[in-house]
C-alpha cells in the first residue's frame, strides 16, 4: 500500500468554551481531489488552519510522505509544500499578478528584484494552467476567477504539493467554475493533491475522488465518491435523516401585494415589471450580472432608482431610502451580509436592535429588557446557536449571521422579505432550516422575494419564476413545471 501524501492523525484542538476538533483523522493521495464537507461549525476550517500552520494542535499528528512534521507558523506549512486558497483571497489588490506571486518570496540577485525573470517564471506558471491573464494590471481589476487563478498560480510557483481550496466557486459563473474544474484536472495529473471544501453537492459529484465529512468536530466518515448517495451525505452531515433537500410547501399564491412596474437603475436595471403574491415566493434568478442584485436593491431604496413605480397593497410607495422601505414593511437581506446584512464587530443583541431603534427607544434610552426579551424569542424560534447575546455577530458560523439578519427584519414585522443568495456558503443542514422558515413566513402570507444563482434552489423552493438577462426580465416560468434547460436558455437570452 503506497504511503499517503498527507495523514493527519487524532487532531485536537479547543478554544476557550469549545471543543472545536475531537480526535480527527485525514489522509490524501496523490493526485486525489479529496471534498471536505460539514455543517458550519463543523471543524472544518479549524482542520485546515492546523494545516496551514495557522493554529497549532492540542494534540495529534501530521504526516508528509509519511515524515512527521510539525507547524509553528504558515511559513512552516508552505516550506512543506501546503498552500491553502481561502474564500477571501490573500492579495494585495494594488499589485499586479506577478507582484502578488512572488510576494514575500522575490527572485533577488545581489539585493536587486530580478523582475525580467519572475515575469517569465509567471507567465509559464499560466501556461502550466492553461490560461492567459494580463500580468500588469493591478489585481483589483480583474476578475474574481482570474484572482483565483493567480493564488493557484502563487501555490505552484512556491512548488506547492499540497492545495487546499475552500468555497472556490462561491463567486464564479457557471462557465468560470467549468474552466476551474479543467484546472483542478489538470494539477490532478501533476500528482497535486486538493483538498476541496464546499457546501454545493453538485460540485462534490463532478470533480472530488473521495470525500471526509466532519460533524460536532469528529470524522463521521470516509468514502470514495462512487459508493455513497446525494442524500446519505446529506444525513451524514445533520446527524439524522432529511426527506429531501427542500421542505414540502402547500401553500396557494394569494392576490398581488408587491407590485414593481417599470423599474429602472442605470444599465443595471431596464424596465422591469413584477408582482409578488400574498403567501407566494418569487425566484429572480439569471446568469451574474444580469441585474438581479440590482433590482432588488432599488426595491429596497439602497440605490438611487431613474424610474419606474413600487406598490404594496395597491398603495404607491415613495421609497427613496432603506428607512423608507422598512417604514413601508419591507426588509432585504443582503447578498452579502457580512458587509451589508451586519455589524460584525458588534454583539449579536446590538444588530438585532438597530432597524429596531425606533420602537425600543424611549428618552433617548434603549429599553434593554425589551430588546432581549424579543431577541430571546428569535433565538429561540430559529434555534439561533450562540454562547450568548453579547456574542460578536463575527464569530458566529455563515448560517447563524443569517438567522440574525433574519431576526432583526422579523421583529419590524415586515409584510415583504427578499432574500438576495440566503444560503451562500451556508452547509445543507443550515440551508434546511432557512428554508423551513421562508416556508413557514410564506404561510402566514408575507410575500418572499428569493434571488438565487442554484437551480436546484429556485426550482426547489419557488412558486414562479422569474428570469433576467442584461437587465430585463425576459421570461416567467411556473416553477413546478419548469425545466432547468428552460431557465437556462431564457438566462441566456
Amino acid at each position: 500500500m503506497t504511503t499517503p501524501l498527507l495523514e493527519m492523525r487524532g487532531i485536537v484542538r479547543s478554544f476557550p468554551g469549545v471543543q472545536a476538533l475531537r480526535g480527527v483523522d485525514l489522509t490524501l493521495q496523490r493526485g486525489e481531489v479529496l471534498a471536505l464537507l460539514g455543517e458550519n461549525g463543523a471543524g472544518k476550517s479549524t482542520l485546515m488552519k492546523i494545516l496551514g500552520g495557522a493554529f497549532a494542535a492540542d494534540d495529534g499528528s501530521i504526516a508528509i510522505d509519511g515524515r512527521p512534521i510539525r507547524f509553528r507558523s504558515p511559513q512552516d506549512s508552505r516550506r512543506a509544500g501546503i498552500a491553502v486558497i481561502y474564500q477571501e483571497f490573500n492579495l494585495i489588490p494594488g499589485l499586479n499578478a506577478v507582484d502578488n506571486i512572488f510576494l514575500g518570496k522575490e527572485m533577488t540577485h545581489a539585493r536587486f528584484i530580478r523582475h525580467t525573470q519572475q515575469r517569465r517564471r509567471a507567465e509559464e506558471l499560466f501556461r502550466r494552467l492553461g490560461v492567459v491573464i494580463d500580468l500588469d494590471a493591478p489585481c483589483k481589476h480583474l476578475t474574481t476567477a482570474q484572482q483565483q487563478l493567480v493564488e493557484i498560480a502563487r501555490a505552484l510557483a512556491f512548488n506547492a504539493r499540497i492545495l487546499v481550496m475552500d468555497e472556490p466557486t462561491a463567486a464564479l459563473t457557471s462557465h468560470e467554475v467549468e474552466c476551474l474544474f479543467t484546472i483542478i484536472a489538470e494539477l490532478r495529473k501533476q500528482q497535486i493533491g486538493i483538498i476541496y471544501v464546499s457546501h454545493r453537492l453538485n460540485e462534490i459529484f463532478t470533480i472530488a475522488d473521495r470525500i471526509t465529512i466532519l460533524r460536532d468536530g469528529e470524522n463521521v466518515g470516509e468514502r470514495p465518491l462512487g459508493e455513497i448517495t446525494r442524500q446519505e451525505i446529506v444525513s451524514m452531515m445533520v446527524g439524522r435523516e432529511m426527506s429531501g433537500e427542500f421542505p414540502p410547501r402547500s401553500v396557494t399564491p394569494g392576490a398581488p401585494r408587491l407590485e414593481v412596474i417599470g423599474l429602472r437603475g442605470g444599465l443595471a436595471v431596464r424596465e422591469v415589471s413584477f408582482h409578488v403574491g400574498r403567501g407566494e415566493i418569487l425566484a429572480l434568478t439569471g446568469l451574474i450580472g444580469a441585474g438581479r442584485t440590482e433590482t432588488v436593491r432599488l426595491i429596497f431604496g439602497a440605490d438611487r432608482r431613474d424610474a419606474g413605480e413600487i406598490r404594496l397593497d395597491g398603495k404607491s410607495l415613495r421609497i427613496r431610502s432603506p428607512q423608507d422601505a422598512i417604514a413601508a414593511g419591507i426588509g432585504l437581506l443582503p447578498e452579502d451580509r457580512q458587509t451589508q446584512g451586519l455589524t460584525l464587530r458588534h454583539s449579536v443583541r446590538e444588530n438585532f436592535g438597530l432597524p429596531n431603534l425606533d420602537r425600543l427607544v424611549r428618552f433617548c434610552f434603549v429599553r434593554a429588557r425589551q430588546e432581549r426579551d424579543e431577541l430571546r424569542q428569535y433565538i429561540d424560534a430559529l434555534k439561533i446557536k450562540m454562547s450568548g447575546m453579547e456574542q460578536v455577530a463575527g464569530n458566529l458560523s455563515g448560517g447563524n449571521q443569517q438567522k440574525v439578519v433574519l431576526a432583526k427584519w422579523l421583529a419590524r414585522q415586515c409584510e415583504v422579505l427578499i432574500f438576495d443568495e440566503p444560503t451562500r456558503g451556508i452547509d445543507v443542514g443550515a440551508k434546511y432550516e432557512i428554508y423551513l422558515l421562508m416556508n413557514e413566513l410564506a404561510a402566514e402570507g408575507k410575500s418572499l422575494i428569493l434571488v438565487s444563482s442554484e437551480m436546484s434552489e429556485v426550482l426547489g423552493m419557488a412558486d414562479r419564476v422569474l428570469v433576467m438577462h442584461d437587465g430585463r426580465v425576459t421570461g416567467e416560468v411556473d416553477a413546478r413545471q419548469a425545466a432547468p434547460e428552460e431557465i437556462l436558455k431564457l438566462a441566456m437570452a
